[in-house]
């Protein structure tokens, strides 16, 4: 069946544009697209390997491939890896190629990239960059060349990307679907049409199609003649340094996205509209400093700092030459001037400036249903562990058995990669009886020994918050709430799903479900309501429900309870108890937990400490998750 033409996608204006600059220059590192389900991620990726050249492969002329990296791809089908096959047949070291050295020349695309693992994408985008694949393992020395567009879509609900790998990519897009009725319409409209007949579809956009895959070409060919003058430069380097980007890459991008967008509309030079057009796709994901950050760009920002570039821009360009005659510079007035008088204009005080707010931070509002205090910032986690080894999902958090990793030891099964010494060991024991004397090692299938790997897994964390009435003083709910902030924080740099129940009132809330977007948990919990009873048996009760039912969509992926809560259980009748026969139960089913004692003033009752015991978890103290005091691993249970 013929694929939907690039030409016939509505809308999506710079996603377009995006891919069409990348494939005029690969350099650029490839497209990082970013949006909600069903606005044609993949249809447009799809369609853009038609538009690309022609590829001459060993004398022979092929299209350019597009080529899907599967989200549970290993590393030795990605980047390949020695051929068994040769080796044991004929004893000779050989190279089996990966998916890079397939997509040479053409188009890698790689759906729900967040979900890729990340060291699967430190490879891609390092092979994106370089042009070329190195390979240096199981004793073999391997380079290729693997020049292709990279393409990769997400869904941010699913998982944000880190800002390290964010930053690897070129260029971003994020896209959305068009509330235009009109638009949307002929969306539906271009999309039945496809659907009732893809050739005749296919053949009515074919000549679109065809003129822009020869504007690819030209462009691709004006490339190398583009200039790129000191004064662009100068307002290129002006503009990454006022959006205080790290590092050079973007600097590096920026210049390339100019340079390809002047080739693509036919000019010799870059201008200042190629460096604005370069930055609206260079800088958005790049000014995530924090896991929390909203990415985009600010229309106003952006006039702003090309204003500011634009200055800089004209400062490094030579003075004119003084006026021969010695006269007055044109506009008739000196640079000289009245000293500031001080006035409206200068940056002294501002008497209409904002007053102190009685009802704000630190006004001492003492309703039963208020919205939650702004977080401290005195909080870093510490590393909470699930005991034991687990087989879930790639992460940085708890032991597990991994496809990367330190090899712990050999298995007679396929493993993760080869065994070598296991399996020379193995050979060895049964030369004799096969015959040999001299010469080659001779190997039977029986020998392959596997390697069993050790590294680390993400997991699911639940965090059950109280914001009862003893948790709601202002000063308390602020440490609880930096400290819960500081563990999503590290939780979205470990790679673990979240889930956040609230305790208040007489019910537990689930304000988030489970989903590896964690930066919707920080937005949930900063509009979190406190005061109220404290109902903490359903707030456990709620938790092994919530655990219980993700076992069964993800059974790989173990749980963590986390309990932030000064165990001062007041809801419903004989409240205490109920609460420890709820942590009893969460213990019955093996969920690993963790409270955080956030009980404070000189009269302790230990509560929480009891709640651990019964949950048969660790047990820390809020001031132990400060900055001063984050030293160790703190494990759930034994």
């Amino acid at each position: 069946m013929a694929g939907f033409p690039f030409s016939a996608v509505v809308g999506q204006d710079q996603l377009r544009l995006a891919l069409i600059l990348c494939a005029v220059h690969p350099g650029i590192g490839g497209v990082l697209v970013r949006g909600e389900k069903g606005t044609a991620k993949s249809t447009v990726v799809r369609a853009l390997t038609a538009l690309l050249p022609a590829v001459d492969d060993a004398g022979v002329t092929r299209p350019a491939r597009l080529v899907e990296l599967p989200v549970g791809a290993t590393e030795d089908r990605v980047i390949g890896s020695i051929d068994l096959e040769k080796v044991l047949r004929d004893g000779e070291r050989a190279f089996q190629p990966g998916l890079l050295a397939a997509a040479h020349q053409g188009v890698l695309y790689v759906d729900e990239v967040n979900l890729l693992h990340d060291h699967l994408v430190d490879v891609l985008l390092d092979a994106a960059a370089m042009g070329r694949v190195h390979v240096e393992r199981d004793g073999i020395s391997h380079s290729h060349a693997a020049k292709f567009v990279l393409v990769g879509t997400m869904n941010p609900e699913e998982g944000e990307l880190r800002p390290q790998l964010l930053d690897r990519f070129g260029l971003a897009v994020d896209v959305s679907a068009s509330r235009d009725v009109d638009v949307r319409m002929e969306v539906v409209r271009r999309r039945l049409d496809y659907e009732r007949d893809p050739q005749a579809f296919a053949r009515r956009y074919a000549p679109a199609d065809q003129e822009l895959a020869a504007e690819i070409l030209s462009a691709r060919n004006k490339l190398d003649g583009v200039e790129l003058s000191n004064r662009e430069l100068r307002r290129i380097a002006s503009l990454c340094a006022s959006f205080d980007v790290d590092g050079m890459r973007a600097d590096l991008v920026l210049a390339r996205t100019a340079t390809a967008h002047a080739a693509w509309r036919g000019g010799s030079e870059v201008t200042e509209e190629d460096v604005r057009v370069a930055a609206e796709l260079t800088l958005p994901h790049r000014r995530r400093r924090d896991p929390f950050d909203e990415p985009g760009l600010d229309q106003q920002q952006l006039d702003d700092a090309m204003d500011r570039a634009d200055d800089d821009a004209r400062a490094g360009e030579p003075e004119p030459p003084e006026n021969p005659e010695g006269g007055e510079p044109e506009g008739g007035e000196s640079d000289g001037g009245e000293p500031d008088d001080g006035g409206p204009d200068d940056d002294g005080p501002d008497d209409d400036g904002p007053q102190d707010d009685p009802d704000g931070p630190g006004g001492g509002v003492r309703s039963t249903d208020r919205p939650s205090a702004p977080p401290s910032s005195a909080f870093k986690a510490k590393l909470l562990e699930v005991p034991g080894v687990g087989e879930g999902a790639p992460g940085r958090r708890s032991r597990s058995t991994s496809s990367r990793g330190r090899v712990v030891r050999s298995t007679t099964d396929r493993g993760h990669g080869l065994h070598l010494t296991s399996t020379v060991f193995a050979a060895a024991e049964s030369q004799i009886a096969r015959g040999r004397t001299v010469g080659r090692l001779r190997l039977a299938p029986a020998d392959l020994r596997g390697a069993i790997r050790e590294g680390r897994e993400g997991n699911l964390i639940v965090f059950v918050v109280d914001a009862s009435g003893s948790m709601a003083a202002r000063d308390r709910l602020s440490a609880v709430t930096g400290a819960v902030v500081s563990l999503l924080r590290d939780a979205y740099q470990r790679r673990d799903k979240v889930a956040v129940i609230t305790v208040r009132g007489r019910e537990a809330e689930l304000v988030l479900p489970p989903t590896s977007s964690v930066d919707i948990a920080v937005r949930r919990l900063q509009s979190m309501r406190t005061g109220g009873k404290s109902p903490l048996a359903e707030g456990f009760l709620r938790a092994r429900e919530v655990i219980l039912r993700e076992r069964l969509r993800d059974p790989q992926r173990r749980a963590l309870m986390v309990a932030l809560t000064d165990g001062r259980a007041t809801g419903g009748k004989d409240a205490l108890h109920r609460a420890r026969v709820a942590a009893h139960l969460l213990a019955d089913a093996s969920v690993a937990s963790i409270v955080v004692d956030c009980e404070t003033g000189l009269v302790r009752l230990g509560l929480a400490a009891e709640l651990a015991r019964e949950l048969r978890g660790g047990c820390v103290r809020l001031a132990e998750l400060s900055a001063q005091q984050v030293a160790g691993v703190v494990r759930a249970a034994a």
